[in-house]
């Protein structure tokens, strides 16, 4: 994927703001770069603006482990005070509270897939935000995620149903929680909390027509599949195999554009997806660091056919013209030495991101 130029073009809704990248977000590297001079700017209720639009990286971890201090990765996007959450991944909803994100000013949520590292807080994230008594949702919200799929052929299924789309699991969830959920609402006089949160199946578009085993991943352009008065929210399938499906998410605002790789190889999907954003957030693995390790050739096989190097991220930064690169959900990567590869073919700016970092467009 060559390298090409920066327009300033983005299909975005009405008029959109030229909006540069605010320096909330410290560090952010230049090409090369090897350290910069001041730290993270970490979000809190007190610093992010009530205007304008934002990214809080709250977790950056990858995988379903406890590795370090790292929190699960999890994301928000903040849009004039409201906010939109992208994964649910282990310790976020203490992570939301500590940078201000309550609840009560949640409008939507995006899962990109099923793995257990990208939705294990959600049924914790629900009862912890539920109702006037923590500053929690009051009116209908909704989480958006992948549909029912066939299981690819290459996959056992040892737990029914073997076909799980993101409204069973809310669904599920809600069943495993009853005896609290019919307490509280009687006993504490709260909204059901089946009222309040409404799992939506994200439906693939009919052309590309897209298979787990024959087609999992077609060439195609973001659709929208959601939008209100201060966003519009694509999505696009990326390359996560075997989970069918898996997405992308771009967010387009009058303030600019965000957009997430959720967990992916390096595709061309993410380069349409990508096109001139302002924050283009991307997964990351070092091969290196694995490859050192005694790990089975299947282990390493999984991850370097699912995920993508920093060259890789490189490569699709330019093709896409991205203003900046925030690197999050990393595997095997633990300085910005790891992310070296990136400035092979991205001369743009980069940066490691922390749990909870602030940046604004």
């Amino acid at each position: 994927m060559p390298s090409t130029p920066h327009t300033s073009h983005v299909p975005r809704r009405t008029l959109l703001g030229a909006g540069g990248i605010a320096a909330l977000s410290a560090p952010i590297l230049s090409a090369g770069a090897a350290s910069a001079a001041t730290g993270p700017v970490l979000a809190t209720a007190a610093n992010v603006p009530d205007t304008g639009m934002h990214l809080v990286t709250l977790g950056t971890a990858a995988g379903p482990a406890i590795r370090g201090t790292r929190h699960g990765i999890a994301s928000a996007v903040v849009v004039d005070g409201l906010h939109y959450l992208v994964d649910f991944g282990l310790g976020m909803p203490r992570q939301a509270v500590e940078a201000g994100l309550t609840g009560n000013k949640l409008r939507q949520a995006f899962v990109t897939h099923l793995h257990s590292d990208h939705i294990s807080e959600l049924s914790a994230y629900m009862l912890y935000n539920w109702d006037t008594p923590v500053q929690g949702v009051t009116s209908r919200v909704g989480i958006m995620g992948p549909g029912r799929a066939r299981l690819p052929k290459d996959i056992r299924p040892v737990v029914s149903p073997p076909q799980t789309g993101m409204k069973d699991v809310i669904d599920n969830l809600m069943r495993a929680n009853a005896y609290d959920i019919n307490f509280r609402t009687t006993d504490e006089a709260r909204i059901p909390l089946n009222d309040l949160f409404e799992g939506v199946d994200i439906e693939l578009p009919r052309r590309p027509r897209a298979d787990p085993d024959r087609n999992p991943v077609p060439d195609m352009e973001p659709f929208t599949i959601y939008e209100d008065d201060r966003v519009r929210v694509k999505a696009t399938l990326v390359e996560h195999l075997p989970v069918f499906p898996a997405f992308g998410f771009r967010f387009e605002s009058d303030y600019g554009v965000i957009t997430f790789s959720g967990d992916t190889a390096e595709t061309p999907n993410m380069v349409r997806l990508s096109q001139d954003a302002d924050f283009l957030v991307h997964e990351v693995v070092n091969m290196d660091y694995y490859r050192d390790q005694d790990f089975t050739e299947e282990f390493l096989h999984h991850l370097e056919s699912s995920h993508t190097s920093p060259e890789g991220i490189g490569r699709i930064a330019a093709e896409a013209g991205v203003k900046k690169v925030v690197v999050s959900h990393m595997a095997g990567v633990f300085s910005d030495a790891d992310l070296a590869g990136i400035a092979e073919f991205y001369d743009g700016p980069y940066t490691l991101a922390a749990d909870r970092q602030l940046f604004s467009v």
